[in-house]
């Protein structure tokens, strides 16, 4: 049951999105906690009753992909000799 329907600016306060350019700077951990942390604030929002519908990003974090469609490899900044494939 939805006790409030969210405004966007409340939305927008809670999330954080990057460029593609910042996106490769994070580091593995960076981007462990960013998904750690959508999806519990999108978690909070919704278990106090804000009628919000699943944005694309939360639903592909749930399913423990990238929020970029990544089918390249691209070094991890968490070892400089290190390089993971996302798929």
């Amino acid at each position: 049951m939805c006790l409030h329907h969210i405004n966007e600016d409340l939305l927008l306060d809670v999330t954080v999105d990057f460029t593609w350019d910042e996106w490769l700077q994070l580091t593995c951990m960076q981007r462990t906690l960013y998904r750690d942390v959508m999806l519990e604030n999108y978690s909070h929002l919704v278990s106090v009753g804000y009628c919000i519908s699943k944005p694309e990003v939360v639903f592909k974090l749930e399913q423990g992909e990238e929020p970029w469609p990544l089918e390249r490899a691209f070094p991890c900044r968490s070892d400089p000799g290190e390089l993971v494939i996302i798929r």
